[in-house]
Order: structure tokens, then sequence, then C-alpha cells
């Protein structure tokens, strides 16, 4: 099987050249690996670069882009221009952040994933990040969730839901997506990724209402953005940013923001979200 990963990449200096090396040390290479500098102002193109002139199956694509780092818009934009300088000669197709340390047989582990169940549309392993000089799992999301960070998708999945969204909500709408279309969301555990910069770094005060509008045009409806809000803020140890989420949703819905998901698929969701909650409470 063939993949080809797309790396979108803004201010990446401090960890690109890391991100790059664990790539190239896979004991499976990518046929094709793009980094798409996203109008970085430090040194990531040409750290990147350098990377390129060393191994034939690396390019570099530089995307003139707005500064503000709002999650889910900018990073998919990147990764769209990305992928419109590649072919579609590829079985997998990876999203990778340019912040990640990976486990040398990583994309070895995540093809035979593919390659032993046809159902398969989705894999990845779980996000470490560094606490008190140890690698901690970087527990945001539920362990049936593969993170943003590295996606990788067979191509007949990615084709079927017209490829990735370009909103916040992208790496939960793919998900969800996959599930509607009868595929298969597969995390191993036991791929360990070192996560170098936490999510949400760069996020400020705007990212943070955009959170409470991806659940609105996911189609959740209140009570379970209001189930997803509490539960989130929770996670990240701050309860504050409920209200943020909530203020975002009702936002989103007055605006009438454009839907992330069709009504038959919203309705799919809603479904299968209160399936998910009850099963947790019951």
């Amino acid at each position: 099987m063939r993949y080809y990963t797309i790396i979108p990449a803004y201010n990446e200096e401090a960890f690109m050249a890391a991100t790059l090396q664990s790539l190239a040390a896979q004991t499976v290479l990518p046929a094709k690996a793009v980094v798409v500098n996203d109008n970085s102002t430090d040194r990531t193109a040409e750290i990147a670069q350098e990377f390129t002139d060393k191994y034939s199956w690396l390019s570099l694509v530089n995307k003139a882009s707005d500064a503000i780092h709002l999650p889910g818009s900018k990073v998919i934009q990147a990764f769209n221009t990305g992928y419109e300088t590649i072919d579609e000669e590829y079985d997998i197709i990876v999203k990778l952040d340019a912040d990640l340390i990976l486990p040398p047989d990583y994309f070895e582990s995540i093809l035979e994933v593919f390659k032993n169940n046809p159902k398969a549309g989705m894999a990845g392993g779980f996000a470490y990040i560094e606490k008190n000089g140890e690698w901690i799992l970087e527990s945001l999301t539920d362990k049936d969730h593969i993170r943003g960070a590295f996606k990788a998708y067979r191509k007949e999945l990615f084709l079927q839901m017209n490829r990735l969204r370009t909103a916040m909500g992208w790496d939960t709408a793919d998900e969800l997506l996959a599930k509607f279309y009868g595929w298969e969301v597969i995390t191993l555990e036991r791929l360990k990724v070192k996560h170098l910069k936490p999510t949400g770094a760069n996020y400020d005060k705007t990212a943070r209402y955009k959170q409470g509008a991806a659940f609105y045009t996911l189609g959740y409806g209140f009570v379970i953005t209001a189930i997803a809000s509490l539960k989130l803020a929770m996670k990240k140890g701050k309860p504050g940013l409920f209200i943020d989420y909530i203020n975002g949703y009702f936002k989103a819905k007055k605006e009438n923001k454009p839907m992330l998901v069709t009504k038959e698929q919203a309705k799919f969701i809603r479904q299968y979200r209160w399936k998910k909650i009850k099963q947790k409470l019951f």
C-alpha cells in the first residue's frame, strides 16, 4: 500500500526538523510527502528545504495566508494546497502536524490495519505530551477518537466524504462521516506519538467561541452541545470555557452558519452521540 502525507506548517522551526527526521526514520517511508509552509515568519521553510534536498519523496510548497492561527480553517486550507500538488495514486492519505515525533514503526503499523481490515476507513495512534519530564497521554478526547494531528484515511473514504472540511470541527466531522458511510475508525494504543506542542497552545479567545460554533455546524443541537461543552471544559481543566462554547454555539445559530453536514448526516450524528452518552451513563 502506498501512503502520501501532507504536513501543514506555520512557524514550526522549533519542531520541524524533529518531525521530518521521525518521518524519514519510518520503517515504511511515504511514497510522497509534502510540507506546506503556511506563510511562516521563522525558519520553517528553510529547515524543510534542507530535508527536501536529502529525500526525493519529500517536497515543499509555500502558501500565502493570514497570520492568525484559527483552528480548523487555516490548517485545512494549507492541507488542501498540498493536496493539489499530488496525484491520486495513493491508497492512504495522511494529514500530519509539524510538531510530532512518531515511533519508527508508526506507518508500518497503520498500513497493517488497512491491509487486514477492509472496513477500516481511518486509523491512528495516541498523542502524548511532556509534563514534568514524563510523557503522558494528552487526554482531551475519548480513546476511540484519532487526534487531528495525525489522521490517516483510506482513499475511498477520503473521496466519499468529499475530503476535509475547512472549519473547526473537521477532525470530528470526518470520523462521524466515516461512521455514517459504514467505515470503522481504528485507534492503536501502542502507537505513542510525542506531541511537542500541546493542542490549542496558539489559540485565542476567538478560537474558543469557534468550538461552540463547531458543535452547531455538526448538527449536535443544544443539549448534546451543552454536554460536550461541559465535558471538554472539564477535561481542559478550565470550567469557564463552558460559557465560551455555549456563546459560540448561539452566535453560530443566530448567524445561521453553514452546516458541515447534511440534514440526514446531522440526524445520524445526533443518534450516534446519544447512543454514546447512554453507553457511558448505563
